[in-house]
């Protein structure tokens, strides 16, 4: 649809409707966990009536390695806020690569994945985002490959 055209029915109700703030300290903890990662829920279906995403955070402290898991039908995008994150993803995790601040990942819908915190000093944060409003996380119990093949952007 156009930008200058409006929804075709009635108009909605803008000042209920529109721009919503949630604070960070209204972020929430309940939402599925991964081992090694505190992940919390900004804006989803169940909090915020979100129809078509989820988004949050995720804090992984240094040296830590997280669960292998994915978020079902949804695609996932993942932006670097501080720190250095290692990416494995595939079957057995076979594949790897890195990412800084105010780099983007984008994780495709079932993919295996698993965040690692590259720096044993320094916390790794990282804003989230998924293409739709359920709190999606199947963990995986996955035996990985020993040396997984980077792959170098």
């Amino acid at each position: 649809m156009p930008a200058n055209e409006g929804p075709p029915t009635l108009s909605p109700d803008w000042r209920n409707q529109g721009i919503r703030v949630v604070r960070a300290a209204l972020q929430s903890c309940d939402t599925p966990e991964t081992k090694g990662m505190n992940r919390q829920v900004a804006l989803s279906g169940s909090r915020t009536g979100a129809q078509a995403l989820w988004a949050g955070t995720n804090h992984i402290r240094p040296g830590e390695i997280t669960g292998a898991h994915h978020h079902g039908p949804l695609e996932s995008v993942i932006y670097v806020i501080s720190g250095r994150a290692l990416m494995r993803w595939g079957e057995r995790l076979e594949f790897i690569t890195e990412a800084g601040p105010g780099d983007f990942l984008q994780v495709p819908a079932w993919l295996p994945h698993q965040e690692l915190n590259a720096s044993d000093k320094e916390d790794l944060r990282c804003a989230l985002v998924r293409s739709g409003p359920e709190e999606i996380v199947v963990n995986l119990n996955i035996d990985p490959v020993d040396e997984p093949e980077w792959i170098k952007s």
